[in-house]
């Protein structure tokens, strides 16, 4: 560890001038919320608000207590605890830089085999919501047609073994399963991830896996707990030895610090059964219709952000910004979001599309932001499917174009080939990275193979006016780069 000051409790009221800290006193907060996924993002956004919320001296009975189930999380559990589970949150904004430690987070449950301390957890009843981050492609869901994916290991896992669950969403069943048979009410399953529909898709997984092995109890969560749909947003880049060294310049000695951009957004569904903290006092929209504003952000944002990354990989350009700053693949971005995504978004109290593509180029060209091609293009798999390909089902029943969305899938295509055009190796960067690879070195000489990958493509192999502009594409990235497709497709001499 560097130099700074060692966070924790201790220390709060010594830290460095100009570092904003909790204005509460953290020993009297008790828990209300367990969170599961306790990666950047949570403690960027979600515990934000809530430490923001604290701070009013609002809502002191809903501190959060952290959970994971991966193996891995027991790593971020010790470097939490050994800071008491304090986060130092740096904010880049292109005018300069700031600091403020939060605590809304105090405690993290044990990670092990079973979940049984998860599960105890849970089943508190003081614990009135458990929300979660873990990612777009971790809910089970077939990619071909978004249901629940009832035959993967994990689920067929805790289907048999409902008492020692493997995943998230069997130990919420098992705390669910005791809270009912102690006669105690429901927690709401708050879902935090991006997914079009995000609390309807929880809301299909965990009934779906309960099914498995107790339709009763099934029946009781469908009854009894909530499933708020919602829409989050905020640009949080990985932490690595960058990071921790701004921390360190603020004077802070912090594990696991985090970055962000100078804007979030949280727009939720107010629908819990069992209380919620008044998160709108500080900056959150509740709202009985969350889908436009998810609409919005998905299309744009995070299918923009599949827009850019690709060729960024293939190209190697190492950032987010860097891409933006690349006259052709920026150019791409400006083009596609035009013409080919906001004409399909419809808007929101106070934004237009079109205004809201000028927000997100803003945010993605911020040099302050270091967030990488890398970390974007991650779990393609599940991001194409779930933000590139439903526009472009939409432009195919418009009439609209859909030219640049092709072009979007080819490049997708070929940053799976596993090599960038100056011969540099892209590491696996895909949970099914083996499988896209190959079928990716297939496609090079036969385009149509990497559509006919059912589980992402469906029936789009048969739509004539995408598969040939896709088959298009990727016959001329391979023949004369990527650059010379994007320069086709956005006039850029």
């Amino acid at each position: 560890m560097g130099g700074g000051m060692k966070l924790s409790n201790a220390t709060l009221k010594d830290l460095p001038e100009g570092v904003r800290g909790p204005r509460y006193d953290r020993a009297r907060l008790t828990p209300g919320i367990v969170h599961i996924g306790l990666g950047n993002f949570h403690r960027a956004h979600q515990a934000w608000y809530l430490h923001r919320l604290f701070d009013e001296g609002r809502n002191l009975d809903w501190a959060i207590i952290g959970a994971g189930v991966r193996p891995a999380d027991a790593v971020q559990r010790e470097k939490m605890l050994a800071q008491d589970c304090l986060t130092t949150l740096i904010e880049l904004d292109p005018s300069g830089k700031s600091a403020e430690v939060t605590g809304a987070m105090i405690g993290y449950v044990p990670v092990e085999e079973g979940n049984a301390a998860l599960i105890r957890q849970m089943a508190d009843p003081a614990i009135r919501i458990v929300s979660l981050t873990v990612t777009e492609g971790g809910y089970y869901i077939d990619p071909a047609n978004g249901s629940f994916d009832a035959a993967h290991p994990d689920i067929a896992h805790d289907a048999v073994n409902p008492a020692t669950p493997r995943t998230a969403f069997g130990a919420m069943i098992a705390a669910l399963r005791l809270r009912r048979d102690a006669g105690q009410g429901a927690f709401t399953c708050q879902s935090c991830d991006n997914l079009q529909g995000n609390g309807r898709v929880l809301k299909q997984t965990i009934l779906g896996l309960a099914r498995l092995s107790d339709p009763g109890l099934a029946d009781w969560i469908a009854a009894h707990s909530a499933f708020p749909n919602s829409m989050v947003d905020c640009i949080v880049p990985a932490t690595g030895p960058a990071e921790l060294a701004l921390a360190q310049g603020f004077g802070i000695a912090d594990q696991v610090p985090v970055t962000h951009e100078n804007f979030r957004q949280w727009v939720i569904e107010d629908d819990f059964c069992a209380g919620r903290p008044d998160w709108d006092r500080v900056g959150a929209t509740f709202t009985a219709d969350v889908h436009d504003y998810e609409a919005m952000k998905i299309r744009i944002l995070n299918a923009g952000h599949q827009v850019i990354a690709n060729p960024g990989e293939v190209l190697s350009v190492e950032t987010i910004s860097g891409c933006m700053e690349h006259p052709l693949i920026g150019a791409l971005f400006r083009k596609v979001e035009a013409e080919e995504i906001a004409p399909h978004v419809r808007p929101v109290p106070g934004m237009e599309p079109a205004a809201y593509v000028a927000l997100i180029e803003r945010r993605f060209s911020n040099p302050a932001i270091v967030d990488t091609t890398r970390r974007v293009a991650f779990d393609g798999s599940s991001r194409h499917p779930g933000f590139v390909l439903p526009i472009l089902r939409d432009g195919l029943a418009s009439g609209g174009p859909v030219e640049g969305l092709a072009l979007v899938e080819a490049l997708w295509a070929r940053m799976c080939e596993g090599t960038r055009e100056d011969g540099s190796v892209i590491a696996p960067n895909d949970p099914f990275w083996d499988r896209r690879q190959a079928v990716a070195r297939a496609a090079k000489d036969r385009p149509a193979a990497w559509l006919e990958q059912r589980e992402i493509y469906g029936d789009l192999a048969g739509e004539p006016r995408f598969a040939g502009a896709f088959a298009d594409w990727l016959t001329q990235i391979w023949s004369a780069g990527a650059e010379a497709a994007l320069r086709d497709y956005t006039g850029k001499g």
